[in-house]
């Protein structure tokens, strides 16, 4: 006669344990594995915002546009002290400086020094300053003309502020590569009177936006009208 003995019941218990155990193994294996992707995705989040940085926003921090801040008096009533400006560093790449562009320029004779001015005289160009007025003699006006200078309502008297430099009824020629600046404050600044004409290299880019302060706020996309 065969007889059947029923498992001991502790061996079911032991076997259930077992597959308890497995599936407390697996949850926290489970867990483990979902924290570390969710912390890869984090730390690559992360990296692409880094990646962008270093691809698009610091050439163009460095490259196209430039953080710049009016430092004294030599631009006003047109800039003032503690503005805060964007430069535009690229369109010179493509075309030359226009009379009538404000820009930032290094200051020649010390290249640590930056310098907001506008653009008066142009390469190939020649210049006399006479009666407060600045003369242009180009192709276009052999006989010279004065400049109109509308961006000087409260002043526009300009005066040669070196003898030496501008003396007299002297007529100062431009060469190739060379700009004559100066600031719209005449009576206070330091521009190509003093320490004469601005080489090329030396601009670094033109105002593109008065960002600050905000009621301010303004575009340069334009340049003054002159009388040419």
């Amino acid at each position: 006669m065969v007889q059947i003995h029923p498992d001991p019941p502790d061996k079911f218990m032991t076997t259930q344990q077992n597959s308890d155990n497995q599936t407390e193994k697996t949850s926290k294996n489970r867990n483990f594995f979902g924290g570390f992707t969710a912390t890869a995705l984090l730390i690559w989040d992360f990296l692409k915002i880094v990646l962008v940085a270093l691809v698009i926003i610091i050439p163009i921090r460095y490259f196209v546009f430039q953080p710049f801040i009016v430092s004294g008096s030599s631009m006003v009533p047109n800039f003032q002290d503690g503005e805060y400006l964007i430069i535009d560093e690229l369109s010179y790449n493509f075309g030359d400086p226009k009379r009538g562009d404000v820009i930032v320029m290094r200051y020649p004779k010390d290249e640590n020094q930056f310098f907001i001015k506008r653009i008066i005289v142009l390469p190939g160009e020649k210049l006399q300053l006479q009666n407060g007025k600045v003369i242009i003699y180009n192709d276009e006006h052999p006989d010279g003309v004065a400049l109109d200078e509308k961006y000087l309502p409260n002043q526009s008297m300009t005066y040669e502020q070196d003898t030496v430099l501008l003396g007299g009824s002297k007529i100062l020629t431009l060469g190739a590569g060379e700009y004559f600046v100066m600031g719209d404050n005449r009576l206070a600044s330091s521009d190509s009177r003093d320490w004469g004409v601005l080489p090329e290299k030396d601009i670094i880019g033109k105002v593109f936006v008065r960002a600050l302060p905000l009621t301010e706020f303004k575009f340069f996309t334009s340049r003054p009208a002159y009388n040419f």
